[in-house]
């Protein structure tokens, strides 16, 4: 009989790997500051950290505690560029921007590791990425970007990967083919999140968690943002709720879509040394991606299963494991530790979402799946932008990002219909 959990389908390996999470306090009484910030994750305490660090008074405020949203829970995998391939951007956006993207994206890259060393924040990072397919037509695909990659963006790290390799690297002949990609890796996101959060105490930010925003106003040249501790009256705000954004803003929550998207931990792998010797994070070419890699200590951290609605089901270890079974049919009856969930901003291009909102209003999300990286850069982008300096973020605010169709009351059952046919495709 396959192992039955009793585990708590929210709390995350990363979570149980982090005890000394620190507090913040809710806020307490209305405040006057030069930008207020709703949202503690990635990008909201980027940006809170940058500004400070630039003397500019700042309060960020999150409804729940740091991390508790998809910067403490996400698959942990860094990835490259955007999240459609430089040659699928180049096609719609033409090379200059397509490259500009790509380049901003790398920046990304650098940007989150130099500032963990910089602040000596172990993140767990291990290199390389595995990306692989299990459709023989899009072989040509594969190659060819891989060349792409290489002679019009600058970019040498991959290589593609034949069946023998891919089923030696993955230990597992599930897939065909793929792409290794040596220039980037994963981190464990939660150790990330504390130790930006406590940077960003460090260099002034008045932060706050258990304070929820209710509602968000602009008049006579100032913002205001009413809790459910006081208001917040700020020269600037920044909306860095993504997924969770709820209907805080209806201009984000027509363009940015959460879907609920799941994560299990095995235990440690003592007994299957071929599942992934090398130590990569894998991606496959499924439209519902199956992502997956082992932790520091040996665990196969595996996401796949997404519900394209804001619940979360009780059988997240079971539906987890039986994804596992498909490409390791050894792990089978694997003990699962942790299983949790966790809401993904989406976007209908796949594309960032960056806008003001209203006067003095900037809302940013809708990393598709893509954010670790972009996320944290996206953040340190607007206090640049606020402080006077050069900043890319423009690149993302000249992208066209349509509303999701249907308005409030329908565009989650169309989302849910065009997803599920996506993910009917993917097995064929």
């Amino acid at each position: 009989m396959p192992w039955q959990s009793p585990i708590s389908p929210g709390i995350s390996w990363y979570e149980a790997q982090v005890p000394e999470r620190p507090d913040y306090p809710a806020l307490s009484g209305s405040i006057d500051t030069d930008v207020a910030i709703v949202g503690g994750g990635f990008t909201g305490l980027q940006a809170a950290y940058n500004l400070a660090l630039k003397g500019v008074r700042v309060t960020l405020i999150d409804a729940c505690r740091f991390g508790d949203g998809a910067s403490g829970r996400n698959g942990g995998q860094l990835g490259t560029g955007q999240r459609w391939s430089p040659e699928e951007l180049e096609d719609s956006l033409g090379f200059e921007r397509s490259k500009a993207l790509f380049d901003l994206a790398e920046d990304a890259k650098k940007y989150l590791l130099d500032f963990s060393a910089l602040h000596g924040i172990d993140i767990e990072y291990v290199k390389g990425q595995l990306n692989v397919c299990h459709k023989r037509r899009l072989e040509k695909d594969y190659r060819d970007s891989v060349e792409i990659a290489a002679s019009r963006y600058g970019y040498a790290h991959q290589s593609f990967m034949e069946r023998d390799e891919t089923v030696a690297r993955l230990g597992s002949d599930r897939y065909l083919f793929g792409i290794r990609d040596t220039g980037t890796g994963h981190i464990q996101p939660m150790k990330l999140l504390v130790g930006l959060a406590k940077q960003a105490a460090l260099a002034g930010a008045s932060l706050h968690e258990q304070t929820k925003a209710l509602k968000i106003n602009q008049a006579g040249g100032r913002v205001s943002i009413e809790t459910d501790k006081g208001t917040i009256r700020a020269e600037r705000a920044l909306i860095a709720c993504n997924g969770y954004i709820g209907n805080l803003e209806p201009v984000t929550a027509r363009h940015v879509m959460p879907i609920r998207s799941f994560i299990g931990a095995t235990k440690i792998l003592t007994d299957f040394p071929d599942v992934l010797p090398g130590g990569e994070a894998v991606a496959d070419s499924r439209f519902v991606v199956r992502y997956f890699r082992k932790s520091q200590d040996g665990r196969l951290l595996f996401g796949g299963r997404e519900a394209y609605t804001a619940d979360n089901p009780r059988d997240i270890s079971d539906h987890i494991r039986r994804q596992i079974s498909e490409i390791y049919p050894s792990l089978e009856n694997i003990e699962m530790t942790h299983a949790w969930g966790g809401s993904v901003g989406i976007t209908m291009p796949r594309q960032p979402f960056v806008r003001e909102v209203m006067p003095g209003v900037t809302s940013i999300g809708g990393y598709s799946g893509h954010g670790v990286m972009l996320s944290n850069y996206c953040g340190k982008l607007y206090a640049d932008l606020v402080t006077g300096n050069r900043s890319d973020l423009d690149l993302f605010r000249d992208l066209d990002i349509p509303a999701f169709p249907g308005g409030q009351r329908f565009r989650s059952v169309l989302l849910f219909l065009a997803l599920s046919w996506y993910a009917l495709r993917d097995k064929f």
